[in-house]
């Protein structure tokens, strides 16, 4: 009694919804000491998971309850980052509303933190620490991906790390890579660390980060060679659906007969060009899956140099794309291909169970090590936005300048 808290619970009690909690001044720390000791219940709609991020809702869909959350909950993020709301507002980058810039800030120190505890401990980055990155982790709306979206969707959760073609032809590296490094590393890092000994030789600059949608069956038409693919997270179904020896044609037509990987048991080698998709789920699920743009050899040598720190480990300008996955032999005698001698003889996918995996740990490091480590690493960049027309006409000079010298 007679505290300021205790003033606001005074004239705020009488309330019958959270709605009139807020005009008679309740805080939202107030609703959560509150319901923690039984004080109110919770009855009626909507109800949410997580509080909402009001940029990406629909107008008509947000309550004053969740603009109240909203306010309260950047605030706290902002109290964890060390600081104001006003500054992560300025600090967004294009596209990002500030609820995604607080959560991905703060997965990007996370990430950095398990990191340098690995580098320390001289072990590996676990499963654990790429889903607890995951979970972190909040996703864009991505509405470009339409070849993987089930009939009626019209965006899916998914964000690409490292590089891509735009839709204006330009190959660099994705904003979000260059604003969150670590987060970036940290996912490169756990395939290194768990690479299998027969697939050394595999390559990627790019990752895609998947949550919480199942991809009809599809081709990513485009990649150089094969990818890995591995999923997270507690939830039941969610295998791989894969036809290994799909060369094109009608997706309809494709035969019955499947493999079925089971992505919580392993870690897949597969040919994204071949068709593919998730069978239905229920639970949380993630995936990573990573690949080679064909349009690597265009990255510039700006970008290279980045993509080194971040560790990706790019493909030499004449590599074969079918070193470790044998090209697909068709389904029927338009889409036949005839293989090589030597290259009938590689499989069509590769499945790796944890026992298939290497169990590889370095020597520990001490703390002068760790920090110099840490000194030498791809450091965030803040800009608003990297590839404004401004940037891309100054690229596109200092191509043209090349040329000429």
């Amino acid at each position: 009694p007679g505290s300021k808290s205790h003033l606001r619970y005074e004239k705020y009690s009488k309330a019958k919804t959270v709605g009139e909690a807020l005009r008679l001044g309740s805080y939202p720390v107030d609703w959560c000491w509150d319901f923690e000791r039984g004080f109110i219940k919770v009855k009626g709609e909507p109800l949410r998971d997580e509080p909402l991020d009001i940029s990406k809702g629909e107008d008509g869909k947000i309550t004053d309850v969740d603009r109240a959350i909203n306010t309260w909950y950047i605030r706290e993020l902002a109290k964890q980052l060390g600081m104001k709301p006003a500054e992560l507002s300025a600090s967004a980058g294009w596209g990002e509303s500030v609820h995604i810039r607080a959560l991905r800030l703060l997965a990007q120190r996370e990430a950095s933190d398990r990191l340098e505890a690995a580098d320390r401990e001289g072990r590996m980055i676990t499963d654990e620490e790429v889903l607890l990155t995951l979970k972190r982790w909040p996703f864009y709306r991505n509405p470009w991906r339409k070849n993987v979206m089930q009939p009626g969707k019209t965006w899916v959760f998914s964000d690409s790390l490292g590089l891509l073609r735009d839709r204006q032809g330009d190959v660099h590296l994705t904003a979000c890579s260059r604003r969150y490094p670590q987060v970036v590393e940290l996912f490169g890092r756990w395939l290194k660390d768990h690479l299998p000994d027969d697939a050394k030789g595999f390559t990627w600059t790019t990752i895609n980060v998947n949550c919480n949608y199942a991809a009809v069956t599809h081709r990513d038409n485009g990649n150089f060679g094969p990818s890995f693919i591995k999923a997270f997270g507690e939830f039941e179904g969610g295998a791989l659906n894969y036809w290994p020896d799909d060369s094109g044609g009608n997706l309809e037509d494709l035969p019955k007969s499947k493999q079925s990987l089971d992505l919580t048991e392993g870690l897949a080698l597969f040919n994204g060009n071949c068709a593919h998709g998730v069978q239905p789920f229920k639970g949380s699920r993630y995936s990573l899956v990573y690949f080679t743009v064909a349009c690597h050899p265009l990255v510039n040598a700006e970008d290279r140099k980045k993509m080194a720190l971040l560790g990706f480990p790019l493909p030499a300008p004449d590599m074969d794309p079918h070193q470790l996955l044998r090209p697909p032999k068709g389904y029927c005698l338009k889409t036949r291909v005839a293989l090589t001698p030597a290259k009938h003889k590689l499989p069509a996918f590769r499945f790796y169970k944890p026992s298939d995996l290497p169990k590889c740990k370095s020597k520990p490091k001490s703390d002068a090590q760790v920090k110099k480590i840490a000194a030498g690493r791809y450091k965030p960049e803040t800009q608003k936005s990297f590839y404004s027309s401004e940037a891309r006409n100054a690229r596109k000079e200092e191509k043209d300048d090349f040329m000429e010298v």
